[in-house]
């Protein structure tokens, strides 16, 4: 516990303003390179397209309003909003939060992104509700919505060349359904199955047709996260599969899971129970690159996007080359088959983009809208709330509890770390009502004021325990500053407040952030108000609510021109030039431990790629061969073999990758070889040889 206090307190010193400070988390580099995952936050179900020179990906939004997102880039690095597809649902009390009804984990999902004689369609489900279509002449709406019924799910769609149109869905048991040219509905009686079960096929399916064959990619999560695809000279069959992606999890371990709460089960009596064994351990879980799909450049280069699973931020997604390989889209680089790095060089596209997020997290209020990356929680009740004076007024309206508050407005919560702060304005509360900053999550934690008769307090709820903490007496003639601070790689939080907007004082305990199915989402960021006591109340205001993302700058992570050393988290030693030509390790106490023999100065040689010379004279780390054990050697001259691209790992950790292998430098840690260039990634835990930590020695 003292230990994450003080990492907290460190993250406290890191939201002080840094000038030049990263605004938000974006992918690119600067140099001519990107960094998975594409977004540090939540993006599920990822489809994408290209429309000329213009990509758009849709992804997931389950019962947040608006909702079904569409986003649009230039590069496929950089992105922007571009529209949302609905603003409500208007189809019951379960997306209202009425009358006990709830759509936690439901809502619309999965969606299809296509574009057929110049127009834009958006297709999905809806629960118990059938196949929804979206329609515009523009990726920025406004779009026409039709339910075109069926029992139709985890789809894709193909506008096929002989003007026919099908739906493939369905997990396992891959099945083919005809829709009727006008979208009015599905051609009666044509769903057949085209791929069996047991064909290592799974669900999320994404159906082109490339050079007049047939490919379905899909993911198979069971027993672990991985894509994969099927190929046919017939829409239906018959169908062969490979698996195209596996294993890659980018060093990320399967983070807190619920494991008795989900979809149809509500939060039990008993309490939360976690299942935590993937912390610090190898089980991948779906917290691999496995659903997604691909896209082609107008230069005929092939790109993936695909989401996986990344801790309490929910799910988000990555960018990979593909490379074909005996008709089949791999993802990966030639030599490395079915990984994706997670550092690589921009798609050629032509074009130089301005690094940028995609979205504006932070917002004043001071507008005449929300911004555009704010989503109520369940639809919102029209006239109980505004924006007025340069501030957010929330009535409250009767709630039994956190999770059947109205009018919560949320956004995706953002890693590695972020924290959210914002003004409370609540002199207007009445009796019952509570207003404050909260994490949508199962179990849910908030920092809020409650009003009880003429007392106002402030107190700090964690669901999980069903934990309160002791009030701290508050003046309804202040104002405070609330904040949560997350750390979303490792699923923890922690709340603080101030009274003057620069001293912050941590109240409650340390807060976990699991992931579960019932929300089927990742922890978001909340501001709330209800009222306990069964009734309309007063309200409350907000005001300047901030995200700081203190890692989100990693301008600094590449030590160009630095003297450097590499500790493998895989045994604790350092890399070590070794003076017959080899690289090896030196292990703590040894002679050559704190040597210039374990030093290294860091060459730039464009597009994020490095060339290391070792400072004790012994030459340039080269890879030789095929990368086979002690074939990374130490020359006195610079080839192309020294070329390395660093794989930028966050907070002073890395991966070498060989421009020559397309592989990893790396070492056993426990055979005692030297190193070698043939890793094809790391393990979650990261203890497999392959990551460094490094500290710059000037």
């Amino acid at each position: 516990m003292i230990i994450r206090e003080i990492i907290f307190t460190l993250f406290t010193l890191l939201l002080m303003p840094v000038s030049g400070m990263a605004q938000s988390w974006t992918a690119d580099n600067g140099n001519g390179t990107y960094t998975n995952p594409l977004f540090y936050d939540e993006f599920s179900d990822p489809d994408i397209i290209r429309v000329g020179e213009d990509f758009y990906l849709a992804g997931t939004t389950m019962h947040c309003l608006p909702g079904l997102i569409v986003l649009h880039s230039k590069d496929l690095v950089n992105w922007e909003l571009a529209s949302y597809c609905m603003e409500n649902f208007n189809l019951g009390d379960q997306f209202r939060l009425v009358n006990g009804k709830e759509a936690y984990g439901q809502g619309i999902w999965a969606p299809c992104i296509r574009y057929h004689d110049g127009k834009f369609y958006v297709f999905s489900n809806i629960n118990g509700l059938g196949m929804q279509v979206f329609i515009s002449d523009s990726p920025n709406g406004p779009w026409t919505h039709k339910n075109m019924g069926g029992n139709i799910y985890d789809l894709s769609v193909l506008f096929d060349d002989d003007g026919r149109v099908y739906a493939v869905h369905k997990y396992g048991s891959v099945q083919l359904t005809e829709l009727k040219p006008d979208l009015s509905g599905i051609v009666e009686g044509s769903t057949r199955e085209i791929i069996p079960e047991g064909n290592a096929m799974g669900e999320g399916h994404h159906i082109y047709k490339i050079r007049g064959k047939y490919y379905i990619i899909s993911a198979d999560y069971s027993p672990m996260g991985r894509m994969q695809c099927a190929r046919a000279d017939r829409i239906e069959g018959p169908y062969e599969t490979v698996t195209i992606c596996q294993r890659e999890s980018f060093g990320t371990p399967i983070g807190h899971l619920v494991h008795n709460v989900g979809l149809g089960r509500p939060v039990p009596g008993e309490g939360f129970k976690f299942n935590i064994g993937g912390q610090g351990g190898n089980r991948l879980g779906c917290a691999t690159v496995h659903q997604g799909g691909i896209v082609d450049l107008p230069n005929g280069d092939w790109w993936g996007i695909s989401m996986l699973d990344f801790t309490s931020v929910g799910r988000t997604v990555a960018l990979s080359p593909v490379t074909w390989k005996n008709g089949w889209p791999y993802f990966g680089l030639d030599g490395n088959l079915g990984r994706v790095p997670r550092t690589w060089i921009k798609p050629s596209v032509g074009k130089d983009e301005v690094p940028h997020a995609p979205y504006m997290r932070s917002d004043d209020f001071n507008g005449k809208s929300l911004r555009d990356v704010w989503q109520w929680n369940h639809e919102p009740v029209a006239g109980k709330w505004k924006l007025a004076g340069g501030k957010l007024r929330l009535n409250t309206m009767p709630a039994k509890d956190y999770l059947w508050a109205r009018n919560t407005l949320t956004q995706r919560g953002i890693g590695p770390v972020s924290a959210a702060t914002v003004e409370l304005e609540f002199s207007h509360l009445k009796d019952g009502d509570i207003a404050g900053i909260g994490l949508l999550n199962m179990p849910y934690a908030w920092l809020a004021v409650e009003r009880n008769g003429n007392s106002f307090l402030l107190r700090m709820k964690d669901q999980n325990g069903d934990r309160v903490t002791d009030g701290v007496a508050v003046s309804p003639k202040s104002v405070l500053y609330l904040r949560v601070t997350g750390d979303f790689d490792n699923d923890i939080a922690h709340f603080s407040y101030s009274i003057d907007g620069r001293n912050y004082i941590n109240i409650g305990a340390e807060v976990l952030m699991p992931y579960q199915l019932k929300t089927f989402q990742g922890t978001r960021y909340s501001l709330f108000a209800y009222n306990r006591k069964g009734k309309n109340g007063g309200y409350a205001e907000f005001d300047n609510f901030n995200i700081e993302e203190p890692l989100a700058d990693r301008s600094g992570n590449l030590p160009l021109g630095k003297v450097v050393t590499f500790t493998n988290l895989g045994n604790g030693d350092r890399m070590l030039a070794m003076k017959h030509g080899i690289v090896h390790n030196a292990g703590l106490g040894s002679r050559e431990y704190d040597s210039e023999a374990v030093r290294f100065l860091v060459h730039d040689r464009g597009n994020g790629r490095v060339v290391l010379e070792a400072m004790n004279g012994a030459g340039f780390v080269t890879v030789v061969g095929e990368g086979l054990s002690a074939d990374v050697r130490l020359m006195k001259k610079e080839t192309e073999g020294s070329l390395l691209m660093w794989q930028d790992m966050l907070r002073g950790q890395c991966m070498l990758m060989s421009m020559h292998t397309r592989r990893f430098i790396g070492c056993s840690p426990t055979t005692g070889e030297p190193y070698s260039a043939d890793n094809a990634g790391a393990t979650p835990d990261r203890k497999n040889g392959t990551v460094f930590q490094v500290e710059i020695i000037n």
